[in-house]
Parts: C-alpha cells; sequence; structure tokens
C-alpha cells in the first residue's frame, strides 16, 4: 500500500475533547517526490520508488545524481524506498514521464478576454501517480490505520535477564552469581546446546513494523502527523508509514 518517509521527531501528548490524555508520536512525514514508478509491463509489479530529505552534492555520486535529475529534482534524495501499489492506486498515462509545471500566465491576456465558462484544465499530476510528483501528509487522515517501520534502539550486549527476561537465581545468601543464564543444555543427550536457545547477545538495533496505529492529527502545514502509541526507533530515526 502506499506510504510515506518520515522521521521520528518523539512524543508527547493530546487531550480529547472529554479531557483524556492520549500518547502519541509526533513524526514529520513527507514531502516525498516520486522518484522512479514500476509497472506490471516493465516490471512485472506496481510500485513507487519514494524520497525524503536532501543530499548534498559533496555525498552524492554520479547515479544517484542522474537518478534524481530524470525524475525531474532538483536534489538528490537523503533516502529512498519503495512502496507497493494497491489497487485504488492509479497511475498516470505516461507514469515515467516527469510532470510538466503549468504555464503562467502572460501579461498580455486582457481580464475581460478570458472565457469564465470554460473549465479549467487540470493539471497532469492529478489525473495519477507519476515521476516527480510530491507526496504529502495530506494522504493520511484523521482515523485511518497505519504500519509504521524502523530500527529499533541498539542496546548493544546483553546478558538473559534484560535481553529475555530471565528471573536470574535466587537473591539469597550462596548465590553470588544471579545474573546467570543457568544450564544451557543436556549433557549425555544430545551432548550439544540445541540452536535456538535464548542466551546472551546483541540487543535491538533490527528493523521492527508496529500495525494497527490510529492516526490522532495531520498537521500539513508543518508537515507533522501524530500517531497513537510508541512506534520503533529512536528521535531522529528514519521512519516508513503505510496505509493499512
Amino acid at each position: 500500500m502506499l506510504g510515506l518517509i518520515g522521521k521520528k521527531i518523539g512524543m508527547t501528548q493530546l487531550f480529547n475533547d472529554d479531557g483524556s490524555v492520549v500518547p502519541v508520536t509526533v513524526i514529520e512525514a513527507g514531502p516525498c517526490p516520486i522518484v522512479q514508478v514500476r509497472t506490471d509491463e516493465r516490471d512485472g509489479y506496481r510500485a513507487v520508488q519514494l524520497g525524503f530529505g536532501s543530499k548534498s552534492e559533496k555525498r552524492s555520486n554520479r547515479p544517484q545524481s542522474g537518478h534524481a535529475a530524470k525524475a525531474g529534482l532538483d536534489h538528490v534524495p537523503a533516502i529512498t524506498r519503495e512502496f507497493r501499489l494497491g489497487p485504488e492506486d492509479a497511475l498516470a498515462e505516461d507514469p515515467h514521464t516527469p510532470a510538466k509545471a503549468p504555464a503562467p500566465a502572460t501579461a498580455t491576456v486582457e481580464p475581460e478576454a478570458a472565457d469564465e465558462s470554460a473549465p479549467e484544465e487540470t493539471p497532469d499530476v492529478d489525473k495519477g501517480l507519476r515521476v516527480g510528483q510530491l507526496l504529502t501528509v495530506e494522504l493520511f487522515a484523521e482515523g485511518d490505520r497505519v504500519k509504521v517501520t524502523g530500527i529499533t534502539k541498539g542496546r548493544g550486549f546483553q546478558g538473559v535477564i534484560k535481553r529475555h527476561g530471565f528471573a536470574g537465581y535466587p537473591e539469597s545468601h550462596g548465590h553470588p552469581e544471579i545474573r546467570l543464564p543457568g544450564s544451557i543444555g543436556p549433557g549425555t543427550d544430545p551432548s550439544r546446546v540445541i540452536k535456538g536457545r535464548r542466551m546472551a547477545g546483541r540487543m535491538g538495533n533490527e528493523r521492527k513494523t508496529v500495525r494497527n496505529l490510529t492516526v490522532v492529527k495531520v498537521d500539513p502545514e508543518r508537515n507533522l502527523m501524530f500517531v497513537k502509541g510508541a512506534i520503533p526507533g529512536a528521535r531522529n530515526s528514519w521512519v516508513f508509514v503505510g496505509k493499512q
């Protein structure tokens, strides 16, 4: 489903009309230009590649600069991700051609000469998704259900109590090491540690998706959306918000 790339700002709280508190996460979502379009005829599936942020020319290589310029962008996105399209997401007739900006009105045309009864021409951007089009936070509305994907906070090398919630040994006399994992495998048969045993190791820093989150508020002027509850990732980390 179509979505947006964003940045996690942090957590705060909002108040309902009845005064109840709603914990929310603030996400700066978009604007995201469409950098590339995948179609069934060309690629075998339908998707759009979105960009977010900007990268300096010094940190951009020539393939990245050419890829952005082909989409009609004047900057290289800091991050790009693909979003699969659903059956309700329509593409333009020629989605691989960047949308052309409407020509500005000339000063030679008199106001009386304009035909007010003639319908206004709809830009090609409104007829479907195409390369160069900007997707904003207005893609979502209050009450929508979304899923958010991010990289969880890295905790480094941790023991079994913090990593897996082990109870540990009794904290009484005769137990000097209360945070040990205990026995990790049988002795005689099969005389080895079974695969998948929960042990100490690296914790966090892995991709995680949280589903069924509710959009509480959308602020198009500041490109912000407020999602109920917590989402994975640290502050200022990339997140991917998708429709559900």
